[in-house]
């Protein structure tokens, strides 16, 4: 830790970037097999058009995607700009993270988090589901770092208000909250503690206001549409872990 303190900021933070990058490369196949429930780790990455193994030089992130112009090599085939735009999203996310968090713990939990809710975000736009393969295991390393970074009461507190006050709403609306939900907010809630799942809850509901009048007014979609709720918690839970100290202070102090 204290080498890394000694290192020129611009290194910590190009290196970090092009780490994050990769991290993100792997997010993107997260994205892709979860949904289908298929390994992560084998086959090496292929052409979803053609099946093709990628080579490891067209799999460097964001330099490959340029150097072959968004096509696959082998059957020219494009490949989606979403790719290069999630490996910047979660190299910016991890970036921002370590200038927020430092070489803490902290940092360390952000760090599993934050490609994290990458892939819910994509995966639950794409498909309406949050895979136990991500919530469960969520759940898990959520009570144990959170019993290490705020308490074990705090977190097994957090962990019940949010699973408890999402299976009461799955049930007031007859099936409208899904299990992913109620899954993922209770990992969230074990990871930050009460208070701040509440926040998480509130932050979700309020985007969730903002982006189904969106949708009513510019996109002609009624109330009966489907918005995922997995981006909104994302999005909340990052909200959280970088001003829900302050948020918090700021509803106190304002009683």
């Amino acid at each position: 830790m204290e080498l890394i303190n000694t290192l020129p900021q611009p290194l910590i933070t190009v290196t970090l970037f092009i780490f994050g990058l990769s991290i993100g490369s792997f997010a993107n196949v997260c994205i892709y097999r979860l949904p289908k429930k298929e390994s992560v780790v084998s086959p090496v990455s292929y052409c979803t058009a053609c099946l093709v193994p990628i080579r490891p030089l067209d799999n460097i992130p964001i330099i490959s995607y340029l150097v072959l112009r968004g096509r696959c090599r082998d059957c020219n085939n494009n490949i989606s700009v979403i790719y290069p735009v999630i490996e910047i999203i979660t190299a910016l996310l991890l970036l921002a993270g370590f200038f927020k968090f430092g070489l803490t713990f902290d940092f360390l939990v952000y760090f599993v988090l934050a490609p994290t809710l990458v892939i819910i975000t994509v995966v639950d736009i794409k498909h309406q589901i949050i895979p136990d393969v991500i919530t469960l295991p969520g759940l898990a390393l959520g009570l144990a770092a959170g019993s290490y970074s705020i308490g074990y009461v705090n977190s097994f507190m957090g962990f019940l208000l949010g699973c408890g006050l999402f299976y009461l709403l799955a049930i007031l609306s007859n099936g409208g909250m899904g299990g992913g939900d109620i899954k993922y907010i209770a990992a969230a809630g074990a990871f930050v503690g009460w208070q701040k799942v509440l926040l998480i809850i509130f932050i979700g509901a309020v985007l969730g206001t903002f982006v189904g009048l969106f949708q009513i007014g510019f996109q002609k979609k009624t109330r009966k549409n489907i918005i995922p709720f997995g981006p909104l918690l994302s999005v909340a839970t990052l909200i959280t872990l970088f001003y829900g100290n302050l948020l918090i202070k700021l509803y106190i102090d304002n009683l």
